[in-house]
């Protein structure tokens, strides 16, 4: 047998049921942000001011979910955005679209190789030893760096085990997050005092505003369904109503959270405290409450690490397979079924972050900001081109005024991508975070090119040969 006839051999398992799904991609939004940035939000806010911000950009990206939701059961192959985005807009486009939501991923893998040394050294203390340097004014320690590499490598091997493996360990950890979630909000609403919620909003729109512009990044993450469309073992359409259900979850969640932090936390303790969630809970249930919280926020980390791993796996190997980044990425490996090589790449992508300390942590929030709602952007343009240049296709999930939906999901994108830009309130970083993007870019177009290239060379030659 040739070796490009076992590679067609190989195939995607498609195991994926109902609560699998649903976890991948509630679990995928949830992630550790909710225990370490919850003080942030309310900081910059005010309490009703971070729900607000939530309230707004959750709805905003339920328009931009509806999108996804009804091309997803449309389309339903692995590589979600570059499947649309590839049928729409063509090759050119496909790979901005698909690129940039790969950055977001990436930015989120990275974010939780930074967050797992951050947590285990809240609850493991002097975990910092060996002294390497020091960047925007956090000090980096070796140990540190090893915790966030070795988890890096751990989350690489579990889905390169397989999405069976990964959704087990997904579905698992999720549920034990929710627990702790519902017993922290009903214990902040039963003890909590209003008092501490005053000023409800703090800098009126310009407080929200910077709140709104991390929003796309803590909801990331219900496009993880859609990456892995061809693993999920439903009909078409129960892809988009699920989808569209762990939206719904994800912004109740994001906006109890703020609620319960903010009854239970005054001002003062909120500003000086590293993982205001898990102090509001040590509030309410004591020491041990603080300490299961952490544990929550450790388990949210696997989930969300877990999640883009495979999304953004997929993500690559789509644009692998359609010859847009280097064909060795479009390998499936054969035991498996899963993108080893596109896996490896994002492990190792990942292992960079804890070696710029905790300071990376917002670095990469605001990056990986940027390139989602380019992806969603893309996607919302795709949804318009694609009723209009196929209105025959079979689409199980069909939205109701689609071109209102997919226009309102287009300019809520390109609203959301002016906040990054330089003169807003809540404008990219220089250089740290125009960096991130920039060389993101810069790694893109030279892989686009060099693939690109060797397609044409490709041509040429069997052209000759015929």
């Amino acid at each position: 047998m040739k070796p490009s006839e076992k590679d067609k051999s190989v195939e995607f398992l498609r195991v994926l049921g109902r609560s699998d799904v649903l976890a991948l991609a509630f679990g995928a939004m949830i992630g550790w942000s909710w225990v370490v940035l919850s003080g942030t939000w309310i900081g910059a806010a005010g309490t009703l001011g971070a729900i607000l911000a939530f309230l707004l950009g959750g709805t905003a990206m339920l328009l931009v979910g509806l999108t996804y939701a009804e091309l997803a059961s449309a389309l339903p192959f692995a590589g979600g955005e570059h499947v649309y985005s590839h049928r729409a807009l063509g090759s050119g486009a496909s790979f901005i679209c698909t690129w940039a939501i790969v950055l977001g991923y990436v930015s989120v893998v990275t974010f939780e190789a930074v967050a797992l040394p951050t947590v285990l050294d809240s609850l493991i203390p002097g975990l910092d030893k060996i002294y390497l340097w020091q960047i925007a004014g956090w000090d980096v320690y070796l140990s540190w760096v090893l915790v966030g590499v070795a988890g890096s490598m751990v989350m690489t091997w579990i889905n390169i085990r397989g999405v069976r493996m990964a959704a087990l360990i997904q579905s698992v950890v999720v549920l034990a997050i929710l627990l702790v979630g519902i017993l922290f909000v009903s214990g902040a609403l039963f003890t909590g005092d209003f008092a501490n919620m005053r000023p409800l909003i703090r800098d009126g729109m310009s407080g929200i505003t910077l709140v709104l512009v991390m929003v796309p990044f803590m909801f990331v993450g219900f496009d993880t369904i859609p990456q892995a469309a061809e693993e999920i073992n439903l009909p078409f359409k129960e892809i988009g109503k699920v989808l569209m259900v762990s939206l719904a979850m994800a912004i109740a969640w994001y906006s109890l959270i703020v609620l319960g932090v903010g009854l239970v936390l005054p001002a003062p303790s909120m500003a000086g405290s590293a993982v205001a969630t898990a102090d509001a809970n040590a509030t309410i249930y004591g020491e041990l409450g603080g300490t299961m919280l952490l544990i929550a926020g450790l388990a949210g980390i696997i989930t969300s690490w877990n999640a883009f791993i495979l999304g953004g796996s997929r993500a690559i190997y789509a644009l692998a397979k359609a010859n847009l980044l280097p064909r060795s990425l479009g390998k499936l490996h054969p035991r498996y079924h899963t993108p080893v090589n596109a896996i490896i790449l994002i492990g190792l992508l990942s292992i960079i972050g804890p070696f710029f300390g905790r300071p990376a942590l917002v670095w990469l929030v605001d990056a990986g900001g940027l390139g989602i709602v380019i992806a969603y952007g893309m996607v919302a343009w795709s949804f318009l081109v694609l009723r209009r240049k196929e209105p025959e296709l079979a689409r199980p999930y069909r939205v109701r005024h689609g071109k209102l939906v997919g226009r309102s999901a287009l300019l809520i994108s390109i609203g959301l991508g002016i906040l990054y830009l330089p003169g807003s309130p809540a404008a990219l970083l220089w250089p740290q975070e125009w960096a991130i993007v920039l060389v993101w870019a810069i790694l893109g177009v030279v892989l686009y090119t060099f693939s690109t290239q060797k397609k044409s060379r490709g041509q040429q030659s069997d052209s000759k040969t015929q």
